[in-house]
């Protein structure tokens, strides 16, 4: 059996939600961001520098970004893309089985 508030009393707590692909709603402190996602390059063909920037850097884009969340109490992975000016999560979505950018290269 599910409980739910009704949506007048989610407004008077002042909780800010997320919703899990797996699991509906949730308090956004059951969430961690992982960063944007971005495109690996082939470590067999980047130099040592190519690959630090690639693990330690980000674009940091002011607006509408793409997302690797983690759902920590079940470790569920999944995509958001949250509007970085505004901290607007957007969408959520499940990781499609053809990659992060839905085959797109």
């Amino acid at each position: 059996m599910k409980w739910a508030l009704p949506p007048r009393a989610i407004e008077e707590l002042n909780v800010k939600l997320m919703t899990c692909p797996l699991n509906g709603p949730r308090n956004i402190t059951e969430f961690q961001c992982h960063g944007e996602v971005h495109r690996q390059p082939d470590p067999a063909a980047v130099n040592d520098k190519e690959w630090t920037d690639y693990i330690w850097l980000s674009n940091n884009t002011a607006g509408v970004v793409r997302e690797w969340w983690c759902h920590t109490p079940t470790n569920f992975w999944f995509l958001a893309e949250r509007n970085t000016v505004t901290d607007e999560i957007l969408a959520t979505f499940p990781v499609p089985a053809d990659g992060p950018f839905g085959g797109a290269s």
